[in-house]
């Protein structure tokens, strides 16, 4: 075992424990940005002055109204700007833009002594607008040639030939769905500038030290002059990895300008309007399969919808090709994907980074194309699971493909799902109106940044002379229990009890150039920075404590705080081993660092091993459907999920229930529509609260909900043997949907292929039940003619032929 993931005697990790802030979240203790306004004294409100139109160039910004009004201090606009007017690293979103993007985009920022009087205030800047045609929908997209960014194409094998091998070929579209992060705390910062003229900021931000990068830059400074500290955020998911950025920036430079605290908070209407959503995509596509059921070629095309700038668009996109294939092999493919350039917020970062977007591709196809072939969707997908010695279409080998049939085959075991489908199907027989059904899919998903750089953790780690310790590392926590995982990672690595060490938060003049808490790498690039710094101190204290023991340092060990030799009575107290080394003038202040070690890729070329290592999992869903109105409940969920050896057992299996319920939201109900007509409101956000945006609560959640963390499963490589959990729980929501697509299609006739909208909503899951019966009506007339049931080949398969879903399913077109 590597030295990397081997565990000590007795290690913290591995233990349950609950998060270490959940006494403070649950008594409404725990700080975050906006609690400390109340803790500083003349604080400034921000507001931003938002223009509702979706594309115009501004001709003129009067800003005289709104120092008119009590209270108002300053309106910040793009003549402030020291620096640089620029939010993105692109280089493409302007902080103050002179030209409006999508509707609400701020153009200037008003600063009061209250917030209602910077709210009156942003209401009575003038702003004129010379408007312009806007692009709203992809579809708008499409037909305006409006892309921007990389156009990366992966090609492997050859595409001509393995659709000239395959005895079927299908071809389809599908268009799916954006996703609201709403996260319970919106985008927060609150900045303040000290007498040495350095920029403190507190900011709910999963990427502080971009942060600082941002901030310096707008305000013309170096970054060692700015300060970002996160204390926690309530909820990020990806959506305050870019983001939080720009409203950092404004808080700081009117803090600069005015020498005052500047306090900016988004209300949610803000946040739902100015914020960025997780891409929706289009799909067209054209696949083959053997005689047996195989994939032998497919050719897509997948279309994201980036908004107004790139943001992280061009990663999300490569990562959306990169997870096409999910648990499947594809000996032959192009995919070639494409940014569309439309006038709405720019999307940014959500849980899993495109990869669920590529995997539902796929998942859709095979859930369509089963029925056709002839087999039972578990079996298509048995059929086509990676095999030893089997690469990705960018060259990445698949190294333990037996993990992606451990946990198919345990969450059946477990699941008794043989016995359940018999039951299903006399269920079904017998109620002709109501329906139910149960899906199984699988997850692969790859652990890493896909550039490559951002593959580093940094780590600081300060033993005091009474034998605290005090850790500080560079990733944030946003619920996900990542520093709850930090602190047992220092205790099993330093060998002392867990409330000797305590989490400072994290700031950028800690731990410098860190990466984001993002891609599910937290705890795998954190972790084995801690454990590094650890370890240096741990070897001086071995040292110290083999003079004081009389023996070799390779002879003690550190165990519950405590030092021994090995074959000997004699041991030395933590707090004493420390002291001792203090008065020896044994430093006792370390800092850790590590690099993922393996990585390539040539993002030109598509080609390389991105990834450090493939998380999987599976999931068994459930669900019965009303043939009157398409409303579902989901009766029960199975859940095997691969983490490697937790680090903390608890919080993983929170992590997979709370990725599957935001996956299931995801694909059956938050269905986010914009205004695409040409009336004066042409671009709004129409599902801009909880009221009309509907998130998974309390009734969604599954009746009987099953998660089983795979055992025996030791990630070599990676700290303590364990493995990312954020972001592949997310996609085993698929088998909601695959289980929505078979009740539907349970209410026509046998081997019938339903296409499914995505969000897979009641409304959507109705007309799903309608095209069954009438396909079921259909086949009936067709029977009556003579004809073969379904255009069926002799062979007993579905003719080749196209199918297609897009958003108009939702509307019933």
């Amino acid at each position: 075992m590597s030295h990397l993931s081997e565990r000590p005697e007795k290690p913290v990790v591995g233990v349950s424990m609950p998060h270490e802030s959940a006494t403070l979240h649950v008594t409404g203790s725990a700080l975050y940005t906006d609690d400390l306004v109340c803790r500083t004294k003349d604080v400034l409100h921000a507001y931003p002055v938002q223009v509702m139109k979706a594309h115009g160039r501004i001709t003129a910004l009067r800003t005289e109204p709104a120092l008119a009004v009590p209270g108002v201090v300053r309106v910040l606009t793009g003549a402030d700007v020291a620096g640089v007017n620029d939010a993105g690293m692109k280089h493409d979103e302007p902080l103050f833009p002179n030209e409006v993007m999508f509707y609400g985009h701020a153009v200037a920022w008003v600063l009061a002594e209250t917030l209602e009087a910077a709210r009156l205030g942003a209401a009575a800047v003038e702003v004129e607008l010379d408007e312009l045609a806007s692009v709203v929908t992809l579809e708008d997209a499409f037909a305006a040639d409006s892309f921007h960014g990389a156009q990366p194409v992966m090609l492997t094998g050859d595409v001509d030939a393995g659709f000239a091998d395959s005895a079927h070929v299908f071809t389809g579209e599908f268009q799916f769905s954006d996703q609201e992060h709403f996260y319970l705390e919106t985008h927060a910062a609150l900045a303040h500038v000290d007498e040495a003229e350095q920029v403190f900021i507190q900011s709910s931000t999963q990427h502080p030290s971009e942060t600082q990068e941002i901030v310096a830059h707008v305000l013309g400074l170096h970054s060692h002059e700015v300060t970002v500290q996160c204390l926690r955020m309530g909820g990020g998911f990806g959506g305050k990895e870019m983001q939080p950025h720009g409203f950092a920036a404004v808080a700081a430079l009117g803090a600069k300008l005015t020498g005052r605290p500047v306090r900016l908070r988004l209300n949610r209407t803000q946040d739902l309007t100015m914020s960025g959503k997780r891409h929706g995509f289009h799909a067209q596509w054209k696949i083959g399969f053997d005689a047996d059921g195989r994939i032998r070629a497919l050719d897509a095309t997948l279309t994201a919808d980036g908004g107004w700038s790139l943001d992280l668009s061009e990663p999300v996109v490569a990562r959306a090709l990169c997870h096409i294939d999910n648990t499947y092999w594809i000996p032959n493919a192009r995919i070639a994907g494409r940014i569309a350039k439309t006038n709405k917020v720019s999307n940014t970062a959500f849980r899993g980074f495109g990869g669920p977007q590529g995997m539902l591709v796929i998942e859709d196809i095979m859930g369509r194309c089963a029925p056709l072939l002839g087999l039972d969707p578990i079996e298509l997908r048995e059929r086509n699971f990676y095999q030893k010695g089997q690469a990705t279409p960018y060259g990445q080998p698949v190294v333990h493909p037996e993990r992606i049939s451990a946990v198919w085959q345990k969450v059946q075991d477990n699941g008794g799902i043989a016995a359940r489908k018999r039951e299903i199907a006399a269920f079904n027989a017998a109620h002709p109106n109501t329906k139910r059904a149960l899906a199984v899919t699988g997850v692969k998903f790859g652990i890493s940044f896909n550039l490559t750089a951002f593959n580093q953790g940094g780590a600081l780690v300060l033993i005091y002379k009474d034998g605290s310790v005090l850790i500080n590392h560079g990733g944030t926590e946003m619920g996900q229990g990542l520093h709850t995982k930090m602190l047992q990672v220092a205790a099993t690595t330093l060998g002392i009890p867990l409330h000797k060490v305590r989490l400072a938060p994290t700031r950028t003049d800690k731990v410098p150039n860190t990466s984001a808490t993002a891609a599910s790498s937290g705890a795998d690039l954190n972790g084995a920075a801690v454990k590094n710094a650890c370890e240096q101190l741990r070897e001086r204290l071995l040292q110290v404590a083999a003079s004081q023991l009389g023996s070799n340092a390779s002879d003690v060990r550190i165990v519950e705080g405590v030092a021994r030799t090995l074959g000997s009575d004699k041991q030395l107290a933590w707090d004493d081993l420390v002291r001792t080394a203090y008065f020896q003038r044994v430093q006792l202040s370390a800092a850790g660092f590590y690099r993922t070690e393996g990585l390539h890729w040539d993002a030109k070329t598509f080609r390389g091993s991105p990834f450090k290592y493939f998380s999987h999992g599976a999931a068994a869903a459930e669900v019965e459907v009303d043939g009157f109105t398409g409303a579902y409940r989901i009766r029960r969920v199975d859940i095997v999920h691969d983490v490697g050896d937790s680090l903390s057992p608890m919080i993983d299996i929170g992590q997979v229930e709370g990725g599957f319920v935001q996956g299931a939201g995801w694909l059956t109900l938050e269905d986010m529509r914009w205004d695409a007509t040409d009336g004066p409101n042409r671009g709004r956000l129409l599902t801009q609260a909880a009221s009309t945006y509907k998130l998974p609560s309390f009734s969604e959640m599954p009746e009987e909900f099953n998660v089983t963390l795979l055992e025996n499963a030791t990630e070599e490589g990676s700290v303590y043997g364990s493995k990312a959990v954020g972001e592949p729980p997310l996609m085993l929501a698929f088998s909601v949907r695959e289980a929505l697509r078979q009740a539907a299609a349970a209410f026509g006739p046998s081997g019938a292929s339903v296409e499914l909208a995505s969000p897979a909503t009641p409304e959507a899951v109705y007309w799903a039940i309608q095209a069954a019966r009438s396909d079921d009506a259909s086949r009936n007339g067709r029977a009556r003619d003579g004809l073969v049931a379904g255009g069926e080949t002799g062979n007993g398969h579905a003719a080749d032929g196209e199918i297609r879903t897009d958003a108009n399913a939702l509307n019933g077109a």
